[in-house]
């Protein structure tokens, strides 16, 4: 059979690229005459670049560094530059939650995204993707804007420090010097449809995610609306919540367009390409519940493959929260595989591996039954 492995990364445990090695391990082991193609995945948050640097032949890492982190410390970053010329950042790298050495809901901030994009753009890249999945901050991309040029001002004429506390006191906008976007414009990559406001948007949602106490969200959902009111663009597009207002704040200022990012990822990573002729298809999280067919990794992978090209998909994931979809007809968490969570979060290759294996033999293809 020629089964094709695209894994999400076990976010917090084991990186997608890793997760497709130790699968194809584990399924070559159950079944030696097999053919494995591995194209790790991501949704445009954690792995992004890793999973497009792996999947896009002649993409060059290009290093930046040190930029500002999310709290202010200095952190290593890096942009890919693909052989057709485009940019692509990733906001989690740089500008993402585990960065912080403690939550600082209102004070956090993405100018070490806008200080990578600013290089990427100074090195002439014809069009720029930005993945923004994981962010520490609700700035509504302010920060980065910042760095990109943009100011912004409370009525005094004060420029505002980073955060997205501050926006409660922002006044005016300039953006007279803000770096122009690149020619073939920008995409911004994102996993969930929230707004920038209101109870489904960045502050309520995925506010309290970084540290928010309800009064904090209440706050920071003002500033955004002060944003939003001087800003312009759309706040109620689907995605401008996503990465607390980054996704708005990018679109508003440079006329981006947000698009769901495991699917432009899966595209960038040639998963169409690799279906022609796959009699299984593999993919998984960590946990898989409800939400994981809305725009993520698993739920792109069996559109494309299920519901698209009319092939089988397996799960494998950390847990299992939810029925299974359609198109799934085998699946295996590692929780119950090992008898325990701490035990699969101990040894998660381990497990990985032997799901890998348990599925290779104990799955059938269909022309098999």
């Amino acid at each position: 059979m020629r089964i094709v492995l695209a894994p999400d990364s076990f976010k917090g445990t084991v990186e997608a690229s890793v997760v497709a090695e130790v699968w194809a391990e584990g399924w070559l082991r159950g079944r030696p005459g097999d053919e494995v193609v591995s194209v790790p995945l991501a949704d445009g948050g954690e792995g992004t670049l890793d999973a497009v640097a792996r999947a896009v032949p002649g993409a060059v890492r290009v290093p930046v560094g040190p930029v500002p982190g999310p709290d202010g410390r200095p952190v290593d970053g890096a942009w890919l530059r693909l052989p057709d010329g485009t940019g692509v950042v990733e906001l989690a790298a740089v500008s993402g939650l585990p960065l912080m050495a403690a939550p600082d809901p209102t004070g956090a901030h993405t100018a070490g995204l806008g200080t990578v994009a600013g290089a990427a753009l100074r090195a002439g890249v014809s069009a720029l993707v930005v993945a923004v999945g994981g962010s520490a901050s609700t700035d509504g991309g302010t920060g980065a804007l910042a760095a990109l040029g943009a100011r912004f001002h409370d009525h005094d004429g004060r420029e505002l420090p980073y955060g997205g506390g501050p926006l409660a006191r922002i006044a005016a906008i300039d953006t007279s010097r803000l770096a122009a976007p690149p020619p073939g414009g920008v995409q911004i990559l994102t996993d969930v449809t929230n707004p920038l406001l209101g109870p489904t948007g960045a502050a309520a949602v995925f506010g309290p995610q970084k540290g928010a106490t309800p009064a904090d969200v209440a706050a920071l959902d003002a500033g955004l609306a002060r944003l939003a009111a001087l800003l312009g663009g759309n706040p109620t597009a689907p995605g401008a919540g996503a990465a607390g207002g980054t996704a708005y704040g990018l679109a508003a200022a440079w006329n981006a367009s947000i698009v769901p990012g495991a699917l432009r990822v899966a595209e960038l990573a040639g998963l169409p390409d690799a279906l022609v002729g796959a009699d299984l298809v593999i993919t998984g999280e960590g946990r898989f519940d409800a939400t994981s067919a809305q725009g993520k990794v698993v739920g792109t992978v069996l559109d494309l493959a299920h519901r698209g090209a009319g092939v089988p998909v397996a799960l494998i994931a950390g847990s299992i929260a939810a029925p299974l979809p359609p198109g799934v007809p085998a699946a295996t968490d590692l929780t119950t595989l090992s008898g325990s969570p701490t035990e699969a979060r101990t040894n998660p290759t381990h497990w990985l591996r032997e799901a890998a294996t348990h599925l290779a033999r104990e799955f059938r293809p269909a022309s098999a039954t």
